[in-house]
């Protein structure tokens, strides 16, 4: 594990994985520990996987303001992160809610990328719908011996009025969140509570009204290649948000893969890494990033 001090004086922790190109991963929850995503179904094969801790998550300091917690405000934590990496631009991936802050570092620093990869990104922090076709998606999957319980635990979590009243009901809800729900999966969703710090969900979207044409202004705008990359049994976002939010972007790709929920890399490695591997081989060509000198 490695530290480094923010903007405010928050060590803010971040381990190291793999070999090659380094490439930083934002974690989602809101508000969980990267641990969860592993070597990214053995991505750090190919590259090295820069993976932050949110402030007040896993091995990082817990600020005294918990209004820093909010998703637009730890994008200066994101830039402290790249300065102390000494990196001129980034190839930056974000999953889930890391997605949206993503989304607003990209908006912020637009120079300071070399390629963003959005991985089953949330789209709360630029005013879109994540969820559009949910109910056909979850339908699909009636089958499932699960399907009852894990539908009506998904009830009780959208018309919960905080994280900690829909915590009670996430266990019975994450089948829904994988293309399988075998052992794997299990382990990894029973893991959550552990990694997850309640204070920093609570506060990630407390207060935050996106400044909508703003935002989509600038990542229209946007130099850098950009890779969607969706799971098609994912609620949040679905298939056809991502397709959606697409359009945001002057170069942009879609991957949907099959078969794949809200963690790509756990559903099928190989298909997770080749597509992401492929997508920053290509973008390498337009300039990868480099160590910024003195």
């Amino acid at each position: 594990m490695e530290f480094l001090t923010s903007y405010d004086g928050t060590t803010l922790a971040f381990r190291t994985v793999g070999d090659g190109p380094p490439l930083l991963c934002l974690p989602g929850g809101p508000g969980r520990a990267a641990e969860y995503l592993g070597d990214l179904g053995g991505l750090a094969a190919t590259r090295t996987l820069i993976l932050p801790d949110t402030r007040g998550t896993g091995a990082s300091a817990t600020p005294a303001d918990p209004a820093t917690f909010r998703v637009d405000r730890l994008v200066d934590d994101v830039e402290a992160l790249r300065r102390h990496l000494a990196l001129d631009r980034l190839d930056l991936l974000g999953h889930s809610a890391g997605g949206g802050l993503a989304l607003l570092y990209a908006a912020a620093h637009p120079d300071r990328l070399s390629s963003l990869t959005l991985v089953t990104p949330s789209f709360a922090a630029v005013g879109l719908a994540s969820d559009t076709g949910a109910e056909e998606v979850i339908a699909a999957r009636a089958a499932e011996p699960w399907h009852a319980e894990a539908v009506t635990a998904y009830r009780r979590i959208k018309s919960a009025r905080s994280f900690a009243e829909a915590a009670r009901h996430r266990l019975a809800f994450e089948p829904l969140m994988y293309g399988r729900w075998d052992a794997a999966a299990r382990a990894h969703a029973a893991a959550d509570p552990a990694q997850r710090s309640l204070p920093v969900s609570e506060h990630y979207y407390a207060g935050y009204t996106p400044a909508v044409e703003q935002l989509r202004g600038r990542l229209g705008a946007l130099p850098c290649p950009v890779l969607l990359l969706a799971g098609e049994l994912d609620l949040w976002p679905t298939a056809a948000s991502a397709a959606e939010a697409a359009s945001l972007f002057p170069h942009a790709a879609l991957a949907v893969q099959p078969g794949a929920g809200h963690y790509p890399w756990l559903d099928d490695p190989a298909a997770f890494t080749a597509t992401v591997e492929t997508f920053l081989r290509g973008a390498a060509v337009t300039g990868a990033p480099a160590r910024a000198a003195g």
